[in-house]
C-alpha cells in the first residue's frame, strides 16, 4: 500500500479508474518516439464521428524538471513545467495556455505521512485560488476540496471525502457540487495474479432525486491482455478488452450497447498506442 493519505485526487480513484479509464467510443492513434538526446515526442489523433482532433507533444526531462509542450489543431499552445522535491515531499507545478491569457496556474504539492495538500492559484489578477487537503494514512482518509473566486467573492466548489482502504479493498464517499450529489465507491482486488477486481458505485443527485448504479470487473486473461466489463441501472453495458503486443505498445477496443435500446447500434470504439 501507499505512504501516507495521497492527494484529494486519489479519494476514490482505483474504484474510477476500474469503471471508467480507456473506456471510449472513438478511434484514437497515439505514436510516441525518443531523440537521442531523451527528448520525448508524442502525436495523437482522435476521429469523433466526422470531426478529427490531433495534438503534437514534447516532453523534456532535466534532473528534476520536466517541460510539457502541446500543440493542437485548434492552434492552442499548452505548456506544462514540473518540479519535483523542490523541497522534502513537495511538488511544483507550473500551466498556461496561448492564446488564452487567463489560463496560467501555480500549483503546489505536498505530500507526508499524514497530509496531503495542493493548492493552486491562477495567475490573473483577480484569481481562482482551491484548496484540497486530506489528513490520516493510508488506511483512513479524511478530505476537502474547495475554489474561491477572489472576482466575486464566491466559493465556486466545496466538495469533502472520506475514504478507507486494506491491503485488497477500498471504499470511499464523497460530497460533491456544493452538497448537491453524493458518491459511494467500492473496489476489491480480488486476485493478484489474474489482476481480477471488482468495483461499484452509486450517486445519487439531491436535487433531480436521480440515482445511478454502476458495477464493474477486470480480469487479466494472460499476462498481456487485459478485460474489463461495467453495467449502470440506466441499461447502459459496456466491454474493454486491452492487450499489449509489444512492450509498452497496446489496442484496446471498447464496445458500448444501451440494453434498453437493442434495435440502436452498439458504439464503438478503437485506441492504438505506440511507444519504442
Amino acid at each position: 500500500m501507499a505512504k501516507g493519505p495521497g492527494l484529494y485526487t486519489d479519494i476514490g480513484k482505483r474504484a474510477r479508474d476500474l469503471l471508467y479509464k480507456d473506456y471510449q467510443t472513438d478511434q484514437k492513434f497515439s505514436i510516441t518516439t525518443y531523440s537521442p538526446t531523451g527528448v520525448a515526442i508524442t502525436s495523437n489523433g482522435t476521429k469523433k464521428g466526422e470531426l478529427f482532433l490531433g495534438d503534437v507533444s514534447t516532453q523534456v526531462k532535466r534532473n528534476n524538471v520536466t517541460a510539457d509542450i502541446k500543440v493542437d489543431t485548434n492552434s492552442n499552445l499548452l505548456t506544462t513545467i514540473t518540479v519535483d522535491e523542490p523541497a522534502p515531499g513537495m511538488k511544483t507545478i507550473v500551466s498556461f495556455r496561448v492564446p488564452d491569457q487567463r489560463s496560467g496556474k501555480v500549483e503546489l504539492q505536498y505530500l507526508h505521512d499524514y497530509v496531503g495538500v495542493c493548492t493552486s492559484v491562477g495567475l490573473t489578477a483577480n484569481p481562482i485560488v482551491n484548496f484540497s487537503g486530506v489528513i490520516g494514512t493510508n488506511m483512513l482518509a479524511l478530505g476537502s476540496d474547495v475554489s474561491f473566486d477572489t472576482k466575486t467573492g464566491n466559493f465556486t466548489k466545496y466538495n469533502a471525502g472520506v475514504s478507507f482502504s486494506n491491503a485488497d479493498l477500498i471504499a470511499s464517499v464523497t460530497l460533491n457540487d456544493k452538497t448537491d450529489s453524493l458518491n459511494a465507491s467500492y473496489y476489491h482486488h480480488v486476485n493478484p495474479l489474474t489482476n481480477t477486481s471488482v468495483g461499484a458505485e452509486v450517486t445519487r443527485i439531491f436535487s433531480t432525486s436521480e440515482n445511478t448504479i454502476t458495477l464493474g470487473a477486470q480480469h487479466a486473461i494472460d499476462p498481456l491482455t487485459n478485460m474489463k466489463a461495467r453495467f449502470n441501472n440506466s441499461g447502459k453495458a459496456s466491454a474493454l478488452i486491452q492487450h499489449e503486443w509489444r512492450p509498452k505498445s497496446t489496442i484496446s477496443l471498447s464496445a458500448e450497447v444501451d440494453t434498453k435500446a437493442i434495435e440502436k447500434s452498439a458504439k464503438v470504439g478503437l485506441a492504438l498506442a505506440l511507444k519504442p
